[in-house]
């Protein structure tokens, strides 16, 4: 049994680990771990020796980040940009409602034919998301924290 056979004998709403995941994306595990580093939002659940534990709402951003990088063109910072302009839920949205598009002929005919007032709703993420980040003010940060830095090697 392959690890996406396990992938989908589980439920909907089953923890993922960084494998299936992984295979799930198409990219290697260190990808996913370099992801961790860069977007704050996404926090998997750490159990004993470090496993990590993708929740679903996790693998939909995770979806999103994988989509906006490979297929949209984005880079790290303007899939950050985009983070604080939309919110993680905006990304979590949009990429569900691609996800339904390419997989789903029935549904992208049902979503192309219903009016925008009677498209289905998506569900929220469960975990609360992150506070949105203001690229700006990280920069003003860094910036303070290279000249404390410079001032107290000089001292």
């Amino acid at each position: 049994m392959t690890v996406s056979d396990k992938a989908v004998a589980k439920a909907p709403g089953a923890f993922r680990t960084i494998g299936e995941v992984s295979e799930e994306l198409g990219v290697p595990q260190h990808v996913l771990r370099f992801w961790e580093t860069r977007f704050p939002a996404l926090k998997p659940l750490k159990r004993g020796g470090n496993r990590r534990y993708y929740r679903p709402a996790d693998v939909v951003l995770l979806k999103a980040i994988n989509k906006l990088l490979y297929t949209d063109g984005y880079t790290i910072k303007g899939v950050l940009k985009l983070i604080a302009d939309k919110g993680v839920a905006g990304l979590e949205a949009g990429a569900a409602m691609s996800a339904a598009v390419a997989h789903e002929p029935l549904a992208a005919a049902a979503l192309a034919a219903a009016p925008y007032s009677e498209a289905p709703e998506l569900p929220l993420p469960t975990a609360a998301p992150a506070p949105a980040l203001d690229v700006s003010t990280l920069y003003a940060i860094r910036d303070r924290l290279a000249g404390a830095l410079a001032e107290a090697r000089a001292a």
